[in-house]
């Protein structure tokens, strides 16, 4: 565990703009950005990663479409995530049977990244 870092939740259903944001998730874990940990365990009240979620630490949900399901999954504890990307925000299409290309998920990290280091406006 990395508490320095935010955690990240992904979506990863079936259709290309799910597995886009499960890919970018592991992608913000894998270089350090973020830690990763599990969604369908927090859905699912496996209460030792409920606990993770509910630590405190700033929190980047990824949903690949509308549906959001990993909204509602935290949600479900009463936790919402200080960063939530809905990746048919930007344009990303949600299609069963396909695969994102390398160009696609590219162009969304880029963007999305940009986002996460935005600071948020001072109110």
């Amino acid at each position: 565990m990395q508490p320095e870092l935010p955690l990240v939740y992904s979506c990863s259903g079936c259709s290309s703009a799910a597995q886009m944001a499960n890919s970018i998730a592991l992608r913000l874990d894998r270089e350090g950005r973020a830690e990763m940990s599990c969604i369908a365990g927090v859905g699912g009240g496996v209460q030792p990663l409920v606990r993770t979620a509910k630590s405190g630490r700033p929190i980047i949900a990824l949903d690949g479409c509308a549906l959001k399901c990993v909204a509602h999954c935290l949600a479900r504890h009463g936790v919402v995530a200080e960063r939530h990307f809905v990746l048919s925000g930007f344009g990303v299409e949600k299609k069963k049977q396909h695969l994102f290309s390398a160009e696609e998920i590219e162009g969304v990290y880029t963007r999305l990244l940009s986002e996460i280091d935005e600071k948020p406006a001072a109110v």
